[in-house]
């Protein structure tokens, strides 16, 4: 089986699930089981003060993080908050998911988001996406999906609203390229 850990999904125009339409998901776990990753590109209209401030209304915000915008990373446990972060040790629940990329769930790291002690990128979603075993490979086989490698550009410096279409890029076509239909005889 290959895992696709450290990818990027990179939704198909014929998606046909609303909620993934255009979307770019980080694979964080891919094995026997099913899979589990982080859509980085559907923003939920609250900005990081925001979020903060309701979890800790003492919490000191830069601002210049102050303004980054929560995202939506699937539709299950939307209540659940996951931190897509470059590379720093120390909090109560992180997982190194590559040498430079790791995901921290626990509220520790919330304090430290808004100011100098967090991470130097960093990506806040509410949710994650999640898929049984054998269901991602069938979406893939069904040209659900395209598949890159992650990339920490377009994961952490490319503006919300053109990571898809980075993503599509990097694969080295335009997005106008892609058919609704493509993949299919």
């Amino acid at each position: 089986m290959q895992s696709f850990e450290n990818h990027l999904l990179i939704a198909m125009p014929s998606m046909e699930d609303p909620y993934f339409e255009r979307t770019v998901t980080y694979i964080c776990e891919h094995n026997e089981q099913g899979a589990m990753g982080l859509v980085i590109n559907q923003p939920i209209g609250m900005t990081l003060r925001e979020l903060l401030l309701q979890a800790d209304k003492d919490a000191r915000v830069i601002d210049e993080k102050a303004e980054n915008i929560v995202l939506a990373g699937g539709p299950v446990s939307q209540d659940r908050g996951f931190i897509l972060h470059t590379t720093q040790p120390g909090w109560s629940s992180s997982l190194a998911l590559t040498s430079e990329i790791m995901v921290t769930t626990s509220k520790d790291i919330l304090s430290a988001l808004g100011n100098e002690k967090g991470p130097d990128k960093a990506l806040v979603t509410l949710g994650y996406a999640g898929w049984t075993a054998g269901q991602l490979e069938q979406e893939l086989q069904e040209n659900s999906w395209l598949t890159i490698e992650a990339d920490l550009d377009i994961l952490f410096n490319t503006p919300i609203h053109r990571k898809w279409e980075m993503a599509v890029h990097k694969l080295g076509i335009d997005p106008w390229q892609l058919a609704p239909g493509a993949g299919h005889a």
